[in-house]
């Protein structure tokens, strides 16, 4: 029997590669001379996609493979997969979540305090002989005892909180409804502004919160306010925080995803009030391997005709 046909659209690790070319007939549309003219050529005998959670699938991919049965995430994001495309097609999607969300938690605190401590430029006072010459670092914002607000209480926004419990912080949250959690609820992102000192934004992205935090957010948040994004760069009206920045309306951002990544808006550049991150909130080897078993598993349980391990509902 021949082996089914995947269309790959992103690179993989190296072990993860090795098992995808062995159980299946790859074709990599990411690494062809001519996309177009692949797509054209193997998409009718494509029966599944593996991608990457940055990269998704558009509607045009989708539309290429008429006997396209599965798409599978490698990451927790699948909003740059067409949904809409899918379920016209009848194409399931399975991504590969929790395994990722500590790893991400971990960073998004990471973030607030090394840009709360000013740990970087901190750094460099020591390492270019500043603190020799000009004695001790200015003072920086104490961290601990803080008022957090998470927007968007999944997976990572719960890991989040439960990290700051640790660092006494007054926790308040935004989300579709109320949790059964001891903190505070706020029915909207400006009202969670308002109550916070520092914002995580956490919540998965989509058309419904497409820039969810607008000017009228980080207004609310404020001049002395920091805001930590470790979700997708479309949550966060880039422009808007742009401004806020560099106006002095907002006090500090923390970020690991900005939009056209890898090549960011050079304002970003100039700022001395942003850390800068290179969308790695997942990237530990661990996390890594995990997430490509999981998106393995999904692949081969629908090509045995076995129960996904993570579909997307």
């Amino acid at each position: 029997m021949s082996k089914p046909e995947i269309l790959q659209l992103g690179p993989f690790p190296a072990e993860d590669q090795q098992e995808l070319d062995t159980a299946y007939q790859m074709h990599a549309l990411h690494t062809a001379n001519n996309p177009d003219e692949l797509l054209a050529e193997i998409g009718p005998h494509i029966r599944g996609i593996v991608t990457r959670g940055g990269i998704g699938a558009a509607r045009n991919v989708i539309e290429a493979c008429p006997n396209l049965e599965i798409i599978c995430v490698y990451g927790v994001g699948y909003d740059a997969v067409d949904m809409a495309a899918c379920a016209a097609q009848g194409v399931t999607v399975t991504n590969t979540p929790d395994v990722l969300t500590k790893d991400v938690a971990d960073l998004g605190v990471a973030m607030m305090l090394a840009l709360g401590r000013n740990i970087t430029a901190a750094s460099s006072w020591v390492r270019e002989g500043h603190w020799a010459s000009k004695g001790g670092f200015a003072l920086q914002k104490r961290m601990w005892g803080q008022r957090a607000g998470i927007l968007g209480l999944g997976r990572i926004g719960t890991e989040i909180g439960r990290r700051l419990e640790g660092f006494d912080m007054q926790i308040a949250y935004s989300d579709i409804s109320p949790k059964e959690v001891a903190w505070r609820f706020a029915p909207d992102a400006v009202s969670l502004a308002r109550q916070s000192d520092v914002l995580f934004v956490t919540l998965a992205a989509s058309d419904a919160t497409r820039h969810i935090v607008d000017g009228d957010v980080l207004q609310a948040l404020g001049a002395d306010g920091m805001l930590v994004n470790v979700s997708r760069a479309s949550n966060v009206d880039e422009d808007a925080l742009l401004d806020a920045l560099e106006n002095g309306r907002l006090g500090s951002a923390a970020l690991d995803v900005f939009a056209g990544e890898p090549k960011i808006n050079p304002r970003f550049l100039a700022l001395d009030n942003v850390l800068l991150q290179p969308h790695h909130a997942s990237a530990t080897y661990d996390t890594r391997a995990d997430m490509g078993r999981l998106m393995r598993k999904n692949l081969n349980a629908h090509f045995a005709g076995m129960p996904l391990p993570t579909p997307v509902t």
